[in-house]
């Protein structure tokens, strides 16, 4: 009901009757204020006028229905825990592929190597569930087509100077803006879900943030919309995760690293490499050439550029 009385708002040149939308729903005049009322309590700035109602500004919230046909596979929350924590229930309960899992704070947002998400107001805290059809010696493929679909859209839509960091941190001079993680659940060859938690720097502050970091705002020089960008992400990723041309996306994704070609350490569980970072391999697994000449592969651990 929100979704459509939303859409009807937008599409209007001038105001609406509450006769005419409650006719358009196939509900009361009355259903309809009600609706007006709930949605103006949730921060939408609807003017009552002499010819009906106005929509006149929307919160920067990515409610359900402020993603028309999405309405369904979206879940948003003031606050949480993690995104990721819910997402994986959810996917454990068997919802949908592309159900994305919002919320505007995470009280213990996760990071790589288990650190912590700084989750300040303003920033986009979300998580996406996907069931590909991959073997799980494969499931990182996901992470990185998600990567590199935001960096692209950075680029392209918003004119950012936007650069991969190997696995999957997109920085802009050096300061990181965006943040990823992924979660995967197998059964012997089957994969039963690919979980790509995110946390991009949008209008929050970043001052206390570590590693040095940035935002869109700053970069820009004003507020952007979440909601937009959400939404420009998610058509985006869907689109290409289901054509399944990893060869092609990797061979795009090392165009926009900064990783490749310089001094590199990385640090896992178990050891630290440090050498120079010569290629990703067919898979995305980085070659490392240490200092004693060998020649390392890389699958998984934390980059820092020297």
């Amino acid at each position: 009901m929100k979704a459509r009385l939303l859409s009807i708002l937008r599409q209007a040149e001038g105001p609406v009757s509450g006769e005419s939308m409650g006719a358009r729903l196939g509900v009361s005049r009355v259903a309809v204020f009600k609706q007006i009322s709930r949605l103006r309590d949730m921060g939408y700035d609807i003017a009552a006028t002499g010819g009906g109602y106005r929509l006149r500004r929307e919160p920067d919230t990515p409610f359900p229905w402020a993603f028309p046909g999405r309405e369904d596979r979206m879940l948003y929350f003031p606050e949480t825990v993690s995104t990721m924590d819910c997402a994986k229930k959810m996917a454990r309960e068997g919802c949908p592929p592309f159900t994305v899992v919002t919320a505007d704070r995470q009280t213990r947002g996760r990071g790589r190597l288990d650190r912590v998400w700084e989750s300040n107001p303003g920033g986009l805290y979300f998580t996406v569930v996907t069931r590909p059809r991959l073997t799980p010696d494969r499931c990182h493929r996901v992470l990185f087509v998600a990567s590199w679909v935001l960096a692209r859209l950075l680029v392209e839509t918003y004119g950012i100077d936007a650069r991969l960091k190997w696995p999957n941190d997109i920085r802009v001079n050096g300061k990181k803006l965006a943040g990823m993680l992924s979660e995967m659940e197998a059964e012997t060859d089957r994969v039963l879900f690919v979980n790509v938690g995110m946390g991009i720097n949008v209008n929050n502050e970043v001052a206390t943030v570590a590693p040095p970091a940035t935002s869109m705002k700053a970069l820009l020089g004003a507020p952007v919309s979440r909601r937009d960008l959400l939404a420009r992400f998610l058509d985006a990723f869907e689109d290409r995760h289901d054509k399944g041309d990893f060869p092609e996306v990797l061979s795009s994704w090392k165009q926009l690293t900064d990783t490749l070609h310089r001094p590199v350490r990385i640090v896992t569980f178990h050891e630290t490499i440090e050498g120079i970072a010569l290629d990703l391999d067919d898979e995305g697994a980085l070659l490392v050439r240490r200092k004693d000449g060998k020649i390392q592969r890389i699958v998984y651990g934390d980059c820092f550029h020297a």
